[in-house]
């Protein structure tokens, strides 16, 4: 009687008293799971690379306000800059390069009014005048 020949053959039973589950949700049952919710989340985050912040020295700092003095002067409201982004998750950020038009510059606040936002001075790492044609 090892060999099941006397039930081999049966029909499988129909419950009685439910639905019979669809093979997709029977599927799911046996799906991987992660025991540790928002681990592998955080370990992206963990890999995920950032810059650190690089002051600059003096010499540029110089450079920087020559050239913001020198737009604000001539009126030259188009430039290219390349600013520090603080990371809102961890310690350091990004370095983002654009081209835009300054509205004004305000040496009080330390920030320059830009058509993308507000850019703080300080966090400018390099500035340069686009010439129109």
């Amino acid at each position: 009687m090892n060999d099941y020949s006397d039930i081999i053959n049966l029909e499988h039973p129909e419950p009685k008293n439910h639905v019979r589950m669809s093979k997709e949700n029977r599927a799911g049952q046996f799906s991987p799971f992660s025991a540790l919710s928002g681990y592998s989340e955080e370990l992206k985050e963990t890999r995920r690379l950032v810059d650190k912040f690089l002051e600059l020295n003096e010499d540029k700092k110089d450079i920087l306000d020559e050239r913001l003095k020198e737009i604000e002067n001539n009126n030259i409201y188009k430039v290219k800059i390349t600013y520090f982004i603080k990371d809102l998750r961890k310690d350091g950020g990004f370095y983002k390069t654009i081209i835009t038009k300054i509205f004004k510059i305000d040496f009080y606040k330390k920030c320059l009014k830009t058509e993308y936002g507000i850019i703080n001075i300080e966090n400018i790492k390099d500035l340069s005048i686009i010439k129109e044609d």
